[in-house]
This record gives C-alpha cells, sequence and structure tokens, in this order.
C-alpha cells in the first residue's frame, strides 16, 4: 500500500529552521528528518524525490528511502529557487548556478548538467514546464522574462513585463505551453502569448524505462519549435518594431497580451487554471479566478473572488 507523505519544513517555536521532519499522512507520524548546518531556505517535491535547499546547497533524496543522492553547490541563494520537473518519465532539477544570473539544469535521467546564462543581474525567480523541457526566468530587475530550451540552452522568446524596475513573484506557464503568467510588486499579472510548441509530452508517453532517456536525448533537438497558434493572438509589440536592428532593443520588445490589475499592497502568486483561466492567491488570503480571451487579450475579467482568510470581501 503506497502511503500519503507529507514533507514541512518546520518554524515552529519548538523545532530549529535547520530541520526538514517526513510526515506519513497514513500512520499519522513522523517517518524521518533531515538536519542541517545551516537555515533551510525551501524544499519541493515530486513523487520520487525531495529537494532540500539551502542558502549555499541542495540536497537531493530518493522519497521511499530517503538516501541522499546528489550535493548542489549554488550561488548565495536566500530566495530558495529551485524547481522541478513532474512528468514521471523526466527527471528535471532547474536550480541557481555559481554564477550571477545563471540557471543550472540538472537532467538526471540523461545524466547531463546546463548551465544557462540566464540574466546579467541575479536570478529572482524561475519556473519548468511539466516534462522540463522549458524554463522560463526573471532576474532581480524584473523588466524582462526569457524561455529557453533546457536540453542545449537556446534561449527561444524574450518579453517585457515594464519598463520600471520590479520583484518579480511568480511565473507559471500554461499546461499546453501557450501562455505564461507572471505577477510582481506592480500590482498586475500579466499574460504573454508563446511562441514555442513543445512536443515533449508526446514523446515522453512513448518512452520507457528502458529506452527512455536514449529515445529522449535523440529527439530533444526536435522537441521545440517555433510556433505562432492560429487560434490564438500575439503579444503587443512597439509601432517601431519593424526597425529592429536600428533602434534600442526596448522597441521591438514583446509585451504582454493580456493583464489583471491588483492592489500593490499584498504580494501575489498566479497559476493556469481551466482553459483561458488564471488563479491568483495573495498573501492577505484573497483568491481571484481570472478568464482572458485568447485572440484579442487585454483586461481580464473577474470570475471569482474569495477572501479566505477574512470574511468581509473587497469589491471592485
Amino acid at each position: 500500500m503506497q502511503h500519503s507523505r507529507t514533507c514541512w519544513k518546520w518554524r515552529q517555536f519548538q523545532y530549529p529552521p535547520n530541520k526538514v521532519m517526513i510526515w506519513d499522512d497514513h500512520q499519522s507520524r513522523c517517518i524521518g528528518e533531515f538536519s542541517f548546518r545551516s537555515e533551510v531556505r525551501s524544499v519541493r517535491l515530486r513523487r520520487d524525490r525531495i529537494v532540500v535547499v539551502l542558502e549555499h546547497k541542495i540536497y537531493v533524496y530518493n522519497f521511499m528511502d530517503l538516501k541522499l543522492l546528489h550535493q548542489i553547490e549554488t550561488v548565495a541563494n536566500p530566495r530558495g529557487l529551485c524547481c522541478l520537473s513532474h512528468h514521471p518519465n523526466t527527471s528535471v532539477l532547474a536550480c541557481p548556478g555559481l554564477q550571477r544570473g545563471q540557471v543550472r539544469i540538472e537532467h538526471f535521467g540523461l545524466n547531463m548538467t546546463k548551465l544557462i546564462n540566464a540574466h546579467d543581474s541575479h536570478i529572482a525567480c524561475f519556473t519548468l514546464t511539466m516534462d522540463g523541457l522549458l524554463l522560463a526566468t526573471a532576474s532581480t530587475k524584473g523588466t524582462l522574462i526569457r524561455i529557453f530550451n533546457t536540453m542545449d540552452g537556446t534561449r527561444l522568446q524574450e518579453v517585457r513585463r515594464g519598463v520600471d524596475r520590479a520583484e518579480i513573484y511568480s511565473i507559471a506557464l500554461s499546461p499546453n505551453v501557450q501562455w505564461l503568467a507572471a505577477s510582481s510588486d506592480k500590482g498586475t499579472v500579466h499574460i504573454f502569448s508563446l511562441r514555442v510548441r513543445v512536443f515533449g509530452e508526446d514523446l515522453s508517453a512513448h518512452s520507457n524505462s528502458a529506452q527512455g532517456p536514449a529515445m529522449f536525448q535523440q529527439n530533444s533537438s526536435n522537441a521545440l519549435d517555433p510556433l505562432i497558434s492560429q487560434n490564438t493572438g500575439a503579444n503587443s509589440s512597439s509601432s517601431l518594431s519593424f526597425m529592429r536592428g536600428v533602434l534600442p532593443k526596448y522597441f521591438s520588445s514583446e509585451w504582454s497580451f493580456a493583464q489583471f490589475h491588483l492592489p500593490e499592497d499584498t504580494q501575489f502568486i498566479t497559476a493556469f487554471g481551466s482553459q483561458n483561466t488564471v488563479i491568483i492567491v495573495g498573501l492577505d488570503g484573497s483568491f481571484y479566478r481570472c478568464s482572458f480571451d485568447p485572440v484579442n487579450g487585454g483586461e481580464m475579467l473577474q470570475q471569482e473572488y474569495v477572501r479566505f482568510l477574512k470574511t468581509d470581501s473587497r469589491p471592485r
């Protein structure tokens, strides 16, 4: 029988911040723990791995027996940045590298490491697609978001959130990899149209334990193709974008396709829901469900609002 396990980074008074506890919901007891010399910054989980992130080091454990599998050195990582793929046939980890603005990609199934120099500034936020084929990144400057192929490090697309500096709180990729959402301290959730198509799902579905990694590597060069879907709109751009190469790079930027405006006094994270909907959750206990027009874009429509930490509702 499979047990449901939960991993906790304890911050309660009776537990030090350098300890991670493994709780088995079926047995209603703690079945293991990890202790470290420094504070735990974050914990990431998938069905077969537990990843513990310290400020300068990452530990990767096997979920079943808690055996240490990998240790990864990183640049100072006070945010605890780390991301895992969640497709059963791929095992990909993204974390900061040893240089400013660098992201390290571990393809564990292929025994391959890729270093991507994503930004000139320090990395602030990143995320992977379910299969780990795509990486989206933002720096502490917060003006640009970049999308990379994790197999060869190629930059596939760059979109612009804005001109002023901003703290990016979250980046999300839609399951069909047609859209990217980002939230920041500027109080706006931006939706961008992606121009890449991922064939990784079909590729992974046909792989097996014996030949999966070899098949994945063989087809990876063709796994990502540029695409502008006829069923979706394109991101906004400057009317002078046709003069790219002559005018500064700013004028050829891709701007967001759809937007939703929020209060600037709290931190929000975002994720994609059902088709053409976005879920937004705030630290103040607010929950928004919004929809966007996949052809025309523009201001998103609020479909639902709930304040789950307080009984009052916020008028809009």
